[in-house]
């Protein structure tokens, strides 16, 4: 008998077993993407990735990434860890730096890692250590002195592009970065013009949804439903998801309430989808940045594709914003919002109640059920009873 010819594989399973994966996501699910010539005159293989699609060639895995601020601040924290681990700074109690222990640029440099491990002792949240830290690393690109208050000063003048809420983050960092230093600093008076969110249409939203992969729609359909932020999603464990009862316990971050919701049976099934190989719901995100880049990429595709550039306007933020407008415009409550969003003054909330204004409020959508399931759709949509005639119930819901 004549042996059989082997079975040919995919390229993306030949090079998963390879030990190939995605630089960005970690996925082994790639496809082969043409070749690209070097300037050596050799030619190497290209890859794309179907779950993040981002596209990378194979020389490049052997070559040292160039660093952004995110891989940078990354070293940081596997830095601190393994001097924590070390017992270096098991008992360390930092006294207030002076200029003096300071003077070349590599110095402030290593001041900037100080203050981080500084701000992750007192407890500042891991979103709030890595805007800070990036915040002083572009002011060391600038030529600031960050030893030196006065020309930190005019630096900060200088830049005429920036708009006045970035210039306050700039204004916070630095400020709390002389505290740690032990310098005097009279912070610049900025006023921050009031700006309200941009809301978008619901329809936009579920187009997001459905043009994404499964892992990054079940965060934004998590985001859609429950208003919650995206530390708080990205953090989401399987034992927060109760499935007998169909509902998700969010954890608060940036001192909010904890709060708990019913899913929808759209959500309950896509839940259901997403292997469990972790205890995170979205494992395969080793950070919160991880997450929004892949959002980012695949929401430029998205706009692209369906020629609506608002769609670019949309982040994750966006829903929590969006959450809490329908929730004020079907309830007109308030307290009902501030709980929801988990906040802990009402005048963070106040904002949502000139968002929700529409020109058509007398318009509706209507819908009729007749069976107990149709009725528990309905609901679970944000349809509300109307009336009921001929043994028809009938719903409706703001367009």
């Amino acid at each position: 008998m004549s042996e059989e010819a082997p079975v040919e594989k995919p390229a993306f399973q030949i090079e998963a077993q390879n030990g190939l994966r995605c630089p960005e996501c970690g996925s082994t699910n790639l496809y082969k993407s043409g070749k690209r010539k070097l300037a050596d005159g050799s030619t190497t293989q290209r890859y794309l990735c179907k779950n993040c699609y981002h596209r990378f060639s194979e020389s490049s895995l052997n070559k040292p990434r160039p660093k952004n601020e995110d891989d940078a601040h990354e070293e940081i924290i596997l830095m601190e860890a393994q001097e924590s681990q070390n017992g270096k700074r098991a008992s360390e109690k930092r006294e207030p730096t002076t200029t003096l222990q300071y003077k070349r640029p590599a110095d402030v440099k290593a001041a900037v890692i100080e203050f981080t491990w500084w701000m992750k002792k007192q407890g500042f949240s891991e979103s709030t250590i890595l805007g800070r830290s990036q915040i002083l690393k572009r002011l060391i690109k600038l030529g600031a002195d960050l030893f030196n208050p006065d020309n930190v000063s005019n630096i900060i003048a200088q830049q005429n592009h920036w708009t006045p809420g970035r210039k306050a983050n700039v204004v916070y960092a630095y400020a709390l970065f002389t505290k740690w230093a032990g310098l005097e600093w009279q912070p610049p008076k900025i006023t921050v013009p009031e700006k309200l969110p941009f809301i978008p249409q619901e329809r936009e939203l579920l187009d997001l949804i459905a043009g994404c992969t499964r892992h990054v729609a079940v965060a934004l359909q998590i985001a859609m439903e429950t208003g919650a932020r995206i530390g708080e999603i990205f953090r989401l464990k399987w034992t927060d998801i109760d499935f007998e009862n169909q509902t998700i316990r969010i954890t608060p971050e940036k001192g909010s309430k904890a709060r708990i919701f019913k899913m929808s049976s759209k959500l309950y099934q896509m839940l259901n989808t997403l292997p469990k190989d972790g205890l995170r719901i979205l494992s395969r995100y080793k950070n919160v940045n991880c997450l929004r880049r892949t959002f980012e990429r695949q929401r430029k595709r998205l706009a692209l594709k369906l020629g609506n550039p608002r769609l670019l306007q949309i982040s994750f933020h966006t829903f929590r914003h969006w959450k809490a407008t329908m929730e004020y415009y079907r309830t007109k409550d308030i307290l009902h919002v501030m709980q929801t969003l988990g906040h802990k003054r009402i005048q963070n909330t106040l904002k949502y109640t000139q968002l929700a204004k529409f020109e058509s409020e007398d318009q509706y959508i209507c819908k009729i059920a007749k069976t107990p399931k149709e009725i528990a759709e309905l609901i679970q949509a944000g349809f509300s009873f109307e009336c009921e005639k001929d043994g028809l119930l009938f719903f409706k819901k703001p367009k």
